[in-house]
């Protein structure tokens, strides 16, 4: 009698390539942006109270409109720094040598 073929069991096959990528530090923008609209806000809260009382807008109304000036002056602001400082350390990058591992099954 012949012998029937056995299944083989499956192999892990794992393939590993190298590429080059430049590696370097980058602000996050949205973080920058976020502390300048903080910033903003407290400087419009700080000015609200600075100055006395006008008779034709009270405090919340010269709060919204000192907000919406120095709330968005400190989102410019702060992107402008973030901005700098990329290019600042994009000056600084390096290349590295990044190494990806596959796995595949293989039943050969």
């Amino acid at each position: 009698m012949s012998d029937p073929e056995t299944p083989q069991e499956p192999v892990d096959v794992t393939e590993v390539t190298e590429d080059e990528v430049v590696v370097r530090r980058a602000p996050r923008y949205g973080r920058f942006m976020l502390i300048g609209f903080v910033l903003g806000a407290i400087t419009a809260l700080v000015l609200t109270f600075a100055f006395p009382d006008n008779p034709d807008f009270d405090r919340g109304q010269v709060f919204g409109f000192l907000l919406l000036g120095f709330g968005a002056a400190g989102i410019a602001l702060a992107s402008l720094v973030a901005l700098v400082l990329d290019r600042v350390f994009s000056k600084r990058s390096r290349s590295a040598i990044a190494e990806h591992e596959a796995t595949h099954r293989s039943t050969d």
